[in-house]
């Protein structure tokens, strides 16, 4: 077994471990907040990388600075993008339903993620001309 492997085994572990001792909290009654959300997303960001990205001493996967590496890095950043503004947009929208108003943090965020990806081109663009 690659040591990849092995790192994602007890990376998911742990996250497995941090969902469990969350939703123990939650059935308690205690409250959660930012530690155990951003632990859970924390371990998901390291799980999945380590399952996505091989390593060049042991060449068992597609490596991240190969030109496929890149190209799946760049695409897969333009989708998440979007899925970010559409989450952003579906929270200002449900707010607005529910309470019937809109808070002003959430509505400058999703100004700024509209503009972040056109504002971004255009200096990439400005850099090749």
């Amino acid at each position: 077994m690659s040591s990849r492997k092995i790192g994602a085994t007890l990376i998911g572990l742990a996250t497995l471990g941090v969902i469990i001792f969350t939703i123990y909290k939650l059935a308690a009654g205690k409250e959660i907040g930012f530690n155990e959300i951003g632990s859970i997303s924390i371990l998901l960001m390291m799980y999945f990388s380590a399952i996505t990205w091989g390593t060049k001493e042991e060449k068992d996967g597609i490596l991240q600075e190969e030109e496929l590496g890149q190209r799946i890095t760049e695409k897969s950043a333009k989708i998440s993008y979007f899925i970010l503004l559409v989450a952003i947009l579906l929270a200002v929208a449900t707010e607005q339903w529910i309470y019937g108003s809109s808070n002003i943090f959430l509505l400058i965020i999703l100004a700024l993620a509209m503009c972040t990806l056109p504002f971004v081109e255009f200096l990439v663009a400005r850099k090749y001309q």
